[in-house]
């Protein structure tokens, strides 16, 4: 029998990232050191999701196929020492969603080769990983425009016999993000009672479901912001704002198994009062041009420019001597009445305690956000800062390559692809099988 010396699958150009509808195609090559006798030689390409309720378990609970399709690239013979390579091309289907890894499941693409040999023989195989990304236009998201803004009253007793009240509201400047964008958020306290409240603060959280028979919610908070306290019988309006790091996008359309949400949590740590404001994290900005009312505006002032110009024309004369009629006054171009929803204004921001007002401003406050090394659950690793603009105060983070700086690049064009950064290997993943009897068992009780 001979001995296979190397096998591995290669992409064409090196290409690691593809989009549904794609055609993926590679070689598959192994070098032999001696004849071998092989049945068939097979590559399989295949796409799956897998969930389970124990951390990085690759025992899936429930599993769900996008995709399995095989095509055999040699027959039964025997083949020459040497080395051997084989083309291959898949294409990959519309409906398959975007690749995913967290602490609970994954949604694995790859190619996987097998040398199968006669009986008592030993069979070969490798596998290669690649992602699949599916684009999330904000632009397409229904109810996007505008703010986001949510108001809590909450009542608390203090020194046993004391009680008092705290009316929360917070407003966010957008309702869709990309990575790299600032999450601009007005926060208005009123302390109605005789004590002084905790720090306030806002963070940026997600919540991942794994559905399963009993659920499994996985949430964390991405990146945090903090502020000062509230005096007693004082209001306080308190502005901040939130980097949005690299994140996967809150849209995993195709899958059934795993769904993502966003949402800003505004909190004061005592007396136990929080709000949550909703919001989508895409991979294509908002266009202010899309905005309806931006497209209501323009066959309106289409017609106007029509009408002025009928105005302007030279009048018909009559037979009859007689006064020219006054000439028609130009009519009034019509606006939308409706503003674009804007950030509020930098100059002006409250102070941390009492109200009062502060010297630092956004640049300042910046400094405070904390992200943690382990708040992203995100598998694609994918991160895509050419198409949003850097619209906050401060330059724009460089790091090493391969680095998940939350930052996109200055001079990032908004409307061209962009390098993207690779996520882990998938190497060690295992295919998606059937959960052993015990696990069955524990859902039953």
């Amino acid at each position: 029998m001979g001995k296979v010396q190397e096998f591995e699958i290669t992409f064409n150009k090196n290409k690691v990232v593809y989009t549904p509808g794609e055609s993926i195609s590679g070689t598959v090559t192994f070098k032999l050191g001696r004849p071998l006798q092989c049945k068939a030689i097979k590559v399989n390409c295949n796409g799956f999701c897998g969930i389970t309720s124990k951390v990085n378990d690759t025992a899936w609970a429930e599993e769900e196929q996008y995709f399995n399709s095989t095509v055999s690239v040699a027959d039964k013979g025997t083949m020459k020492q040497g080395e051997h390579t084989f083309p291959f091309k898949f294409l990959i289907p519309e409906s398959a969603p975007t690749s995913f890894e967290g602490n609970y499941g994954r949604i694995v693409y790859r190619v996987r080769a097998f040398i199968e040999t006669p009986r008592f023989g030993k069979d070969y195989n490798t596998e290669k990983a690649f992602y699949l990304l599916s684009l999330l236009d904000l632009n397409e998201v229904p109810d996007i425009w505008g703010t986001c803004s949510s108001e809590v009253k909450q009542e608390f007793s203090y020194m046993l016999l004391k009680t008092g009240t705290v009316v929360l509201k917070a407003q966010s400047n957008m309702k869709g993000y990309t990575p790299g964008q600032v999450i601009q958020v007005l926060v208005n306290i009123h302390n109605q009672s005789g004590k002084t409240t905790g720090n306030m603060a806002a963070s940026l959280m997600q919540r991942v479901t794994y559905a399963m028979k009993r659920p499994t919610h996985d949430v964390r908070a991405i990146a945090e912001v903090e502020g000062g306290v509230v005096k007693a019988g004082k209001e306080l309006e308190w502005k901040e704002q939130i980097i949005v790091p690299p994140l996967p996008q809150s849209s995993l359309a195709g899958c059934d198994l795993i769904k993502i949400e966003y949402y800003v949590k505004v909190s004061l740590k005592s007396p136990d009062v929080l709000l949550t404001l909703p919001i989508h994290i895409g991979n294509v900005s908002l266009d202010k041009k899309l905005h309806p009312s931006k497209r209501a505006a323009a066959p309106s002032s289409a017609a106007a420019e029509d009408a002025r110009a009928s105005s302007t024309s030279t009048p018909t004369l009559t037979l009859r001597d007689g006064p020219k009629p006054a000439p028609r006054p130009t009519p009034r171009s019509r606006m939308s009445s409706h503003s674009s929803p804007s950030a509020p204004p930098a100059e002006y921001h409250q102070g941390a305690e009492g109200g009062t007002q502060a010297d630092d401003g956004f640049p300042n406050k910046r400094q405070s956000q904390l992200v943690s090394p382990n708040a992203f659950s995100y598998a694609p690793g994918l991160f895509f800062p050419q198409n949003q603009q850097h619209n906050g105060p401060g330059p724009a983070a460089s790091g090493p390559p391969g680095a998940t700086a939350p930052y996109p690049p200055e001079n990032a064009a908004s409307s061209m692809p962009t390098p993207l950064i690779l996520p882990p290997d998938y190497s060690t993943s295992a295919y998606p099988q059937e959960a052993p009897p015990s696990y069955d068992e524990s859902y039953n009780t």
